[in-house]
């Protein structure tokens, strides 16, 4: 009974394999590539998901009368709060110091994915509000302090919402397409100054390098073991560690092939430089890059130019870039909310934490209010 009706039932699996890919993917659809099987698989299989990353899968089910699965949300009990971009770092310490114990909690989210997208992944009929007590359920079983909903659906969060959960709102930075039919008709919306800085860093960056984006059969061995050298290099400068083992990529090229789109920079025929992205039908989603020489403005050629051509050329309607940065605004991404659901057990952080997120919410919509207003296309009468 774990939506308070006696047809569905709950059960929890450590490994994705125990639940197969029709069953999952039936619930997750086929367009989305991180809540896929594949996706998912490739993160557990590879080891970067696990006790050396401390996420823990519990992969939450709910079945009909009949046996048949209707219901899965992609849930991890962490140890620590890293690898997910909606930082709750402060609540852990606030409750320890007053004696509680935050760790274990229930992670509903795509490891090391700032992508906004689906988490309950209900078969239709089923309202997605159908899985926020089973995963209440979930985490008293499991002892977690709380479950946390990440980058979830709009109507999630609404629907969670109305379940009684604390609701969070941050922002993004997305790229829009409005039927644009080269970068250069991307260019005139811009104004003038801005459509001059963008030129002058596209040919700073592309200087003596040529550029390829690359799908499929294209996705050698050879290839990405390039690319996680781009990879470590990114992250050893800024984290000091890679959640992303090297078995990961191979295995995503193996199990995603044309939904991978990996844009390569050379330097007289050697790679220098990658941008990991995935594509759904209608949006291209930036994730991983790194370089091994120091170009000047490379990374925005290779993860937000590059990404523009490659949507332009494909008919695709958005480009999502990844977590935080106010400098793509320049570059054409303008800022988009991004939603989360929090249950929390203890009453009294519950309530501090709902104090916090009031307040939070309100902060967020006016700064996007007031980053939007930077928006680098052309106003009445600029040209």
């Amino acid at each position: 009974m774990a939506d308070g009706t006696p047809h569905l039932s709950l059960e929890v699996y450590p490994k994705i394999a125990e639940i197969g890919q029709a069953a999952w993917d039936g619930c997750a659809g086929c367009d989305n590539p991180f809540i896929s099987y594949g996706f998912l698989s490739a993160l557990e299989d590879s080891g970067s998901v696990g006790r050396r990353t401390g996420w823990h899968p519990r992969y939450t089910v709910l079945r009909d009368a009949g046996g048949a699965i209707v219901a899965i949300a992609p849930s991890y009990a962490k140890t620590n709060s890293y690898g997910e971009y909606v930082f709750d770092h402060g609540w852990a310490q606030a409750y320890e110091r007053a004696g509680g114990a935050y760790y274990p909690k229930l992670q509903v989210a795509v490891p090391f994915s700032p992508v906004p997208g689906p988490r309950l992944l209900c078969r239709p009929g089923l309202p997605p509000g159908a899985m926020a007590a089973a995963l209440e359920q979930l985490a008293e079983t499991l002892d977690c302090s709380s479950v946390h909903v990440t980058f979830c659906a709009k109507a999630e969060w609404d629907a969670l919402g109305e379940a009684g959960w604390l609701q969070r709102l941050g922002t993004q930075f997305h790229w829009e397409n409005d039927d644009y039919q080269s970068f250069d008709d991307f260019l005139g919306a811009l104004s003038s100054r801005k459509r001059k800085a963008i030129k002058r860093e596209r040919r700073d960056a592309q200087e003596g390098l040529t550029f390829t984006a690359l799908s499929g059969a294209d996705l050698t061995r050879e290839v990405w073991d390039f690319f996680y050298s781009f990879y470590t290099s990114t992250v050893d400068r800024k984290w000091g560690g890679a959640y992303l083992t090297p078995e990961f990529f191979p295995l995503l090229g193996e199990r995603l092939g044309d939904k991978i789109v990996l844009m390569i920079a050379e330097r007289n025929g050697r790679p220098i430089a990658g941008a990991l992205n995935l594509r759904s039908r209608d949006v291209l989603y930036g994730r991983n890059w790194g370089s091994t020489e120091d170009v000047p403005f490379l990374h925005f050629e290779l993860c937000y130019y590059q990404a523009i051509d490659y949507a332009i050329a494909h008919g695709l309607k958005r480009v999502e870039a990844g977590a935080q940065g106010e400098h793509k605004i320049q570059r054409g991404y303008l800022p988009q909310p991004t939603y989360s659901a929090h249950w929390i057990k203890h009453s009294g952080l519950r309530r501090a934490v709902a104090e916090f997120l009031n307040a939070e919410r309100q902060d967020m919509a006016e700064a996007m209010a007031a980053l939007a207003e930077e928006s680098p296309y052309k106003k009445n009468g600029e040209t």
